[in-house]
């Protein structure tokens, strides 16, 4: 909270009050998109949110920014407020700017009554990030908690949140085109090479022969086989392997230098 020292006449003194200068900016806002892989399902995290008559409503983790912060603190605070989920490794992916957004009547209606602000066109910045399911705990009393939802099975979203979430779903692929190393950091320290290819099927949509697969996984050089079994299971036990960050980082130095 941003605060100055006003003076202030009381009894006939000059007392000092603390001023909150924090005013919400109406015409920028910032989207978080967080993915994860649940049920064996891509889904997306939203925020539920109570409207009048207790209608119920979704979208994502968002806000309009304040005129103190920037847009990577703006992120920060949104997810922590919204979710209660802190150090995702968010990163700005696109920005959506249709004067469209702000037609809804109902989606404006409810952000004004949250902001106590007339609202006009928005320009939102989203934020995206390849996460775990952690435990979270709600922290802010006009969300009344957050679901993980199939991207492919979304309910109706306020403003233009579905079409922000597709355009995610793209660019997270884009990103583990060219930086693999994203679904290393969400895998567990040990994997199955059933788990990494359900994986790539899951980001991607499309399902991968499995020996090519296989091949394709042993021919990267950074996917080390380990001497550990997966035990208590009702099918073959398949090996474990890890992921060489050490190997990684010197493959794509070579690459980067090519």
């Amino acid at each position: 909270m941003c605060l100055y020292l006003c003076p202030s006449l009381e009894d006939g003194t000059m007392k000092t009050q603390k001023i909150n200068t924090e005013i919400l900016y109406p015409h920028v806002s910032v989207d978080c998109v967080l993915l994860s892989i649940v049920d064996d399902k891509l889904c997306v995290l939203l925020a539920e949110l109570t409207r009048e008559n207790d209608v119920k409503g979704f979208k994502l983790p968002g806000s309009l920014i304040y005129e103190t912060e920037d847009l990577d603190q703006a992120a920060s605070r949104i997810l922590k407020e919204s979710t209660g989920l802190t150090r995702i490794p968010l990163k700005q992916f696109k920005s959506f700017g249709d004067p469209a957004r702000t037609t809804n009547k109902d989606d404006v209606h409810w952000l004004e009554n949250a902001s106590k602000l007339k609202v006009g066109r928005i320009v939102t910045v989203a934020y995206l990030a390849l996460c775990k399911v952690r435990k979270r705990q709600n922290t802010n009393e006009k969300y009344n908690t957050a679901h993980w939802m199939p991207v492919d099975e979304l309910p109706r979203l306020l403003f233009d949140h579905e079409h922000i979430i597709k355009a995610a779903v793209q660019e997270i692929r884009r990103w583990v085109d060219r930086e693999p190393k994203i679904v290393f950091d969400y895998l567990p320290a040990k994997f199955t090479a059933t788990e990494l290819r359900r994986t790539y099927e899951l980001i991607y949509n499309k399902k991968f022969d499995v020996r090519n697969f296989h091949k394709k996984m042993n021919s990267f050089g950074y996917i080390v086989a380990t001497d550990e079994m997966e035990e208590g299971v009702p099918h073959r036990s398949a090996r474990f392997y890890s992921f060489d960050k050490v190997k990684y980082k010197k493959i794509y130095a070579k690459l980067s230098n090519n």
